[in-house]
C-alpha cells in the first residue's frame, strides 16, 4: 500500500488520493497533490502582513479586522492575539488555532507584533 502524506490541517494519516487532489476521510480537508512536493513555505514567495512586515513561522499576530467565519455564527474579533502562526500557499497564506478553533486567513487582515 503506498504511503499518502498526512493531513496537514488535523495531522492524522488517514488520507487517500482523489483526482488531483489528497483527502483525509477523518476530517474532510482536501488539498493538491503537486502541494505536497513542496515545503510548507512557498519557494521564494514572501508574506506580508496588513502595514508591510514580513511574516514568517512562529510569529504572533494580531487581527485588524472583524472577521465572520463562513458557515457559522462565530466573529472573529478585531485585537484578537495568535500565536506560533504557519505559512502556507494558496489565496489564505496563514494557518493558525485560536481558541475558536483552526483557521486559515489572509495576511491582509494581520498585523505583525
Amino acid at each position: 500500500m503506498p504511503a499518502y502524506p498526512a493531513c496537514p490541517q488535523c495531522t492524522l494519516e488517514n488520507t487517500y488520493p482523489d483526482g488531483d487532489n489528497y483527502v483525509c476521510a477523518d476530517c474532510g480537508f482536501e488539498w493538491p497533490q503537486a502541494e505536497n512536493a513542496t515545503t510548507d513555505e512557498d519557494d521564494g514567495a514572501v508574506v506580508k502582513d496588513a502595514i508591510g512586515n514580513v511574516l514568517t513561522n512562529g510569529d504572533s499576530v494580531v487581527l485588524i479586522k472583524d472577521l465572520k467565519v463562513k458557515g457559522s455564527s462565530i466573529t472573529l474579533k478585531v485585537g484578537t492575539k495568535v500565536k506560533s502562526i504557519r505559512l502556507v500557499g494558496g489565496d489564505h497564506e496563514v494557518d493558525c488555532k485560536m481558541d475558536a478553533g483552526q483557521f486559515m486567513l489572509k495576511a491582509c487582515y494581520l498585523k505583525k507584533v
